[in-house]
């Protein structure tokens, strides 16, 4: 049995794990939260708008109600705590090429294999990878190698709730998220935090904006020196969804760039 901190991932149960009462926050999605002890519910980007058809076109949504990135065309990057262990899995449906759910030009596919973190067990490590039983042809997002871009302003998306126990979205929302450093998201989390493995972004002084349940697994990101987009982090958790004060979570992915390779070597 997994175990989850005292606060909600940003996951909206559909699958193993039934995370719909929960709520989290912009850059914490996880599959299978612990009840928040206030009662909160959440499932997309809180104060965001209508991202266009092809904006994003590396977004992914999953079934079991979590968001994730083409990380290969074959192959999503997702949250750990969306996926229940590692190992031969055909019950994922992965929906990309749209921004509108319902659209007819929906891509479908299933998944055929997962692989989760090694040594995840709710606190850090927040990633994991799912193979799909064939490429979608979409563009992929390129992950981030080192954290010299773990700064500045950051954009999220997701079809997760649009405030604090609201419900899911049929459309693709976006947000412009600022980073908040380790020593101040601490002093919001304290121990809670796992520095390293994970970045906070949000918006400390006022709140208002921030991912929510069911944004869980999908990508935070960035534009390269190049312009190219870039993917800096995955929503994992947070306290409720864009609280003043309380930044949303997500998994650092510059530490696990490496790990993330190889698990991707392996799946092929």
């Amino acid at each position: 049995m997994r175990t989850y901190r005292k606060l909600l991932t940003r996951s909206s149960a559909v699958g193993a794990v039934a995370l719909a009462a929960f709520s989290l926050q912009p850059g914490a999605a996880h599959a299978a939260p612990a009840p928040d002890p206030s009662g909160s519910v959440h499932t997309k980007v809180v104060g965001g708008t209508k991202a266009d058809q092809g904006e994003f076109p590396f977004m992914v949504r999953l079934s079991m109600g979590c968001g994730g990135a083409l990380y290969a065309k074959d192959i999503v990057l997702t949250a750990a705590h969306c996926v229940d262990g590692s190992g031969a899995n055909t019950s994922i449906t992965a929906t990309a090429g749209v921004a509108d759910l319902e659209d007819s030009h929906a891509v479908k596919v299933n998944s055929t294999k997962v692989l989760q973190a090694p040594g995840y067990n709710g606190k850090g490590k927040d990633w994991a990878l799912i193979k799909l039983a064939k490429p979608i042809d979409q563009p992929t997002l390129k992950i981030a190698e080192n954290d010299k871009l773990n700064n500045g302003d950051f954009t999220i998306a997701g079809w997760g709730a649009d405030k604090e126990g609201g419900d899911q979205q049929r459309y693709l929302l976006k947000a412009t998220v600022p980073f908040v450093d380790d020593a101040t998201c601490k002093k919001a989390y304290g121990d809670q935090l796992t520095p390293g493995d994970e970045i906070c972004a949000g918006k400390l002084d006022t709140g208002g904006v921030d991912t929510c349940q069911g944004d869980s697994g999908g990508p935070m990101f960035r534009k390269d020196d190049g312009g190219q987009w870039l993917q800096v982090g995955i929503v994992s958790w947070g306290e409720g969804c864009a609280r003043p004060g309380k930044p949303g979570v997500y998994s650092e992915v510059s530490t696990f760039a490496a790990n993330i390779k190889k698990a991707a070597g392996e799946l092929g």
